[in-house]
Formats: structure tokens, sequence, C-alpha cells
């Protein structure tokens, strides 16, 4: 009997109401999920029990199998082999429990409004058109978005062709996991008014915000972004022909991606062609990890603008900026750097292009560090004082850089003694939750970069949108190349982890994560502490969420580690309150120097050992004791 055929007797059984002899009484329709054993669980303990020998799947493992049911497992798996899994992508993401952008289209708000409106509290929504034609007035935008797993949100041609509109954002999107936020045509056409955000973005993960052809051919209306990304982690803000053709229109970005690490920002075509327009850049980037910012064609053929960059990349460890063509063709603009790019670790700055074929105006850099490579830019009208030869020491080094990098994130294997007190990083899983696909729909969806467009399509990723960075970002780092010694496979299915680590290990293995995320950001104590395999030199198989629709693991192996399991606990009643599980990996030559480890630890590759715990809902493979 093949699935299909098992899938229909079970249907004509829950149909019949037929009961099983020599049972309690039930509906067979009504069998759980444990006992059928046609059921993407059932099917993963068979894999298991045939692939490894002598234990069983913890509960935590058996915890991430796919929820579909045997029908649905076959439908979808169908769908799939048709290349038409896309046609019901909301039932499939809902039923297979998927990291899936909900539909805007069915959580519109009335297009448009003449009252002033304050929304509090709200998120996902569509607010197009909202606000087109307005005549004065204002809305304000408080706690939207906040606190929430997802935040997805469009304000397509929000405020457009409205005179003295005032718009406020207070504390949008803060504290969100997987933002995703479009203001498209936003205050295109406007006249007057203003445009506030603050706090936006602030202590998120994984912000993404687009702003295309914002405040284009704007008259006089203002924008302000105030704590923009601060803290944020990871994540991408594009501007795209932002403030375009604008007359005389402000605009500040202040503490925009403070604190943050390695947050992106994109300004293309930013103020081209407009006239009299003002900017200001404060604390943009400051004490920042890595941020990249990439200018092109900023302030382009622009008549008498001013822009200013004030403490831009300030203190922040490495980053890189690029300035393609910047006030290029532009008449009587003046630009003003301070303190520019004074990082702890040299950063990577180019101005290609940098006030060719300008008009009168001036360019100066007063204080900037190490670093900027200046190509075909205007020698004339472009003044450069006070730059530091050595960017590190402007702004002091040592230990500092190490604020960065969260306290307890890294360890010397010293640490795992009992007794020992340490600070514990965020163990919590920031990911969504998502579980694996059963085998039978994994592989029939092609995971490679020559795929990335289908994979787009099946998962309804629009062209330059989050989920496609999302889905395009995870293939990129899968397709790699294995580091010096590294053995490595993304996998999309529990079989597919349990064959890699097999492969790797033999069958003759178990599966270890940290039990809970009791202690998570807290001072511990370090109770008894074993050493995996007698705390001898072993291999193991670490693997790690990816973001991705469906439950991704980046699963590598690396020689000379040595894995441990410690009791954690409370340092007041010194009772247990958590059970870790660390690796650390005595071989790090091959690692980067600017790995964090070695900014929160000191010393660089190949010299020390370095530790650290595993998360929750990732994992370790050894082999048994």
């Amino acid at each position: 009997m093949n699935i299909i055929e098992a899938a229909l007797f079970l249907c004509f059984f829950s149909s019949s109401n037929v009961y099983f002899a020599g049972a309690t009484k039930q509906p067979a329709g009504n069998i759980t999920d444990s006992k059928n054993p046609f059921t993407p669980k059932a099917s993963l303990i068979r894999y298991w029990n045939k692939r490894i020998n002598g234990t069983s799947p913890p509960p935590f493992f058996l915890s991430k199998a796919s929820p579909l049911t045997t029908v649905d497992s076959t439908r979808f798996a169908s769908l799939a082999s048709r290349h038409a899994l896309h046609t019901r992508l909301p039932d499939f993401c809902t039923a297979a429990k998927l990291f899936c952008f909900p539909s805007l289209a069915a959580h519109s708000v009335a297009e448009k409004h003449g009252d002033d409106v304050g929304f509090s509290v709200y998120t996902d929504k569509n607010f197009t058109n909202y606000g087109s034609d307005r005549l004065s007035g204002a809305d304000t935008f408080k706690n939207y978005s906040g606190g929430d797993n997802i935040g997805v949100d469009s304000f397509r041609r929000y405020s457009r062709d409205s005179a003295g509109h005032d718009d406020k954002f207070s504390n949008y999107a803060g504290e969100v996991n997987v933002a995703d936020q479009s203001f498209t045509t936003y205050a295109t056409g406007s006249t007057g008014g203003s445009g506030d955000f603050t706090n936006y973005h602030q202590n998120a993960n994984q912000p993404n915000g687009r702003f295309t052809s914002y405040s284009d051919e704007a008259n006089g209306r203002s924008q302000s972004f105030t704590t923009y990304s601060e803290n944020a982690n990871s994540g991408a803000q594009t501007f795209t022909s932002y403030g375009k053709n604008g007359n005389g229109a402000p605009n500040g970005f202040s503490g925009y991606g403070s604190g943050s690490n390695v947050v992106k920002s994109g300004f293309s075509g930013y103020g081209a062609t407009s006239n009299g327009g003002n900017d200001t850049f404060t604390n943009y980037g400051s004490d920042g990890n890595l941020p990249v910012n990439d200018f092109k064609k900023y302030g382009e053929g622009g008549n008498g603008a001013v822009y200013g960059f004030n403490s831009y990349r300030d203190q922040s460890n490495i980053g890189a900026d690029s300035f393609s063509s910047y006030a290029k063709d532009s008449h009587n603009e003046k630009v003003n750097f301070v303190n520019y790019g004074k990082s702890f670790n040299l950063g990577s700055d180019d101005f290609t292009g940098y006030g060719q074929g300008k008009d009168g105006g001036n360019v100066s850099f007063k204080t900037y560090g190490q670093g900027p490579s200046f190509k075909a830019y205007d020698k004339d009208g472009v003044v450069f004082a006070r730059y530091f030869n050595n960017a590190s020491s402007s702004g002091g080094g040592g230990k500092k850089v190490n604020k960065w990098v969260e306290p307890g994130k890294f360890f010397r294997e010293s640490m795992l003694k009992e007794g020992t007190s340490m600070q514990m990083p965020d163990i919590k899983d920031k990911m969504p939750e998502r579980t694996f696909l059963p085998r039978t729909i994994v592989s029939k969806l092609s995971f490679s970069s020559a795929k990335t467009v289908e994979l787009q399509r099946i998962f309804g990723a629009g062209e330059n949108s989050s989920m496609a960075g999302i889905i395009s970002s995870a293939i990129s780092e899968c397709e790699r190349p294995p580091s010096p010694g590294e053995t490595k496979r993304c996998v999309g299915s529990a079989e597919d982890m349990i064959d890699f680590a097999t492969s790797v290990l033999g069958h003759d293995i178990v599966v270890r994560t940290t039990e809970n995320v009791v202690g998570s950001k807290k001072k511990i104590v370090i109770g008894k502490v074993r050493g995996i395999n007698g705390g001898d030199l072993t291999r193991a198989v670490s693997c790690h969420q990816s973001l991705y629709p469906y439950l991704l693991y980046y699963c590598h192996s690396v020689p000379k580690v040595r894995v441990y399991e410690a009791d954690l606990l409370d340092p007041e009643s010194l009772l247990k309150i958590n059970h870790g599980i660390a690796i650390c990996h005595i071989d790090t030559s091959a690692w980067s120097a600017s790995h964090g480890a070695f900014l929160a630890l000191g010393s660089g590759p190949g010299r020390i050992e370095v530790c650290h715990w595993i998360f929750e809902n990732d994992m370790t493979w050894t082999t048994v004791d």
C-alpha cells in the first residue's frame, strides 16, 4: 500500500465512523498523530530508529517535526512536484507552521480620511492612499507594531498630494522580530507638513524598511528620523529616490543606527535634482558594529542644497561606506563631514565621482578617520582638515571595542568549573517559530541560487522585498565554501539532519541542547560540569537555525572541539535552574581577526580557545559516551 492509498484508506474509515476492535471506543478519524503510522512525526521516529543505534529521539527534536496531517502532506507534496505550491501558499503556511509574511490585502484601512486620527497598538495593516489630498491635520502612530514577532506594514501613497499634513510615528516597530515596512511614494507631491519617525525600529531584530520615492516632488515638507534603528540587530533600510525633485525640504537623521549591529542602509538617488534641500545626519551609525552605508547619486544635480554629516559612524567598529556620484553636477551645494568615521578599528570608505562637475558650492571634511578612498573627486572646493592617520587613536582603543559583543556570548574554557560565576548571554530563540518540512516536500523545492526566483515565487516574495532578501541570504550562506577543516550542509528536514550527523559521526550518536532559557541575560553560577567523551578532543556536529520560511539549519562540523554539559545555578539560592550545553573550539587559527570572540576576549586567531553555549533550538551532535 503506497502513501496515497493509505491516506484514502484513513479518510474512508474516518467518514465511516468505524471503531477498532479491542480498543476503547473512538472514531478512527480521531486517532492522535502519535498513533497514526503515516504522519511525518511517525515517519521521523521510524527513520531515527533505522539510522541511529540504541537511543530514542529526544522530545525537543521531535517537536520540530512537521505538524502536517497525512492527507495534507500528500497534497502539498503533489503540488510541489507540479510547481504549483504557490497557488495554495496561505494554506501551506498555516498547515505546515511556516514563516510567511501575512497578506495585507485583507487588512486595508480606509483609503482616505478627513479627520485627525491616532493609531495606538496597531500592526499588520495596509495604509494605501491613506491621507491622500489631506488639507492640514495630523495622524499619529503610537506603539505601532511594537513587540510583535513579525511586523508587516504598507504605507503606499500615504499622505500623497497633501498640504500641511503632519505624520508622527512614535515607537514604531520597536522590539519587533523580523519587521518589514514599506513606504512607497509616501508624501509624494505634498506641500508643507512634516513626517516624524521617533524610536523607529528601536531594539528590533532583522528590521527592514523601504522608503521608495519618499517625499518626491514635495514642497517644503520636513522629515525627521530620531533614534532610527537604534540598537537594532542586522536588517537593512533603503531610501530610493528619497526627496527627489523636492523643493526646500529639510530632512534630519539623528541617532540613526546608533549602537546597532550590522545594519545596512542604502540611499539611492536621495535628494537628486532637488532645490534648496537641507539634510543633516547627526550621530549616524555611531557606536555601531559593522555598519554598511551606500549613498548612490545622493544630491546629484541638486541646486543650493546643504548636507551635514556630524559624528557620522563615530566610535564604530570597522564598517563601510560608499559615496558614488555624490553631489555630482550639482549647483552651489554645500556638504560638511564633521568627525567622520573615527572608528575604533579601520573601516572602509569609498568616495567615487564625488562632487564632479559641480558648479560652485564646497565640500569639507573636518576631523575624519583613516581609511577613506577618494576617486575622481573635484579638486576645487573640496577641503580636507584634521585627518587622523590612525583611526583607532581617535576613539580610544583597547578593550572598549568589546561593547559590541554581548557579555557572556563567548568565554574561555577555564570558566567551565564548578563555582564559577559568569554572565549568561541572551540564549532565547529570536527566530519566528517554524517546523521542518517532510522530506517528501522539501526534496521537491530546489534549494540553490540558480533557483532563487522560483523559490521566491513559491513563498510569495516580491522583487526587492524582505522575504526575497531572506531567501537569497540563506541560500548564499549555505552555498558559501566551507572554512578550512569544516564540513557543512544546510538541512530543511529532520531526516536530512540525521543523515548529515551520521555521515560525519557514525550511527552511535546523541543530540543535545540547552534545557531551557532560565538564567538568560542574567548572572549564573556553574554547578556540576561533565566533559562529553571524557572531555577529550572530539568532533561534533553543531546545527544553528537560519532565517527561512521553513525550519532550516546550518549544520557544520569542525575538528578539535570539546563539548561540556553543566548545571546552571541561581546565584542566590544555588539551586539548579538550567542544564547548559557548551562547545569549546580549541583551534581558532582559521577564524577572522575581526571575529566577535576576539573583540570580547582579546587575543587573535589561533592564540586562544573560544567557548560558547548552545542557544535555544540550536543543537549539537556527538558520539555516545
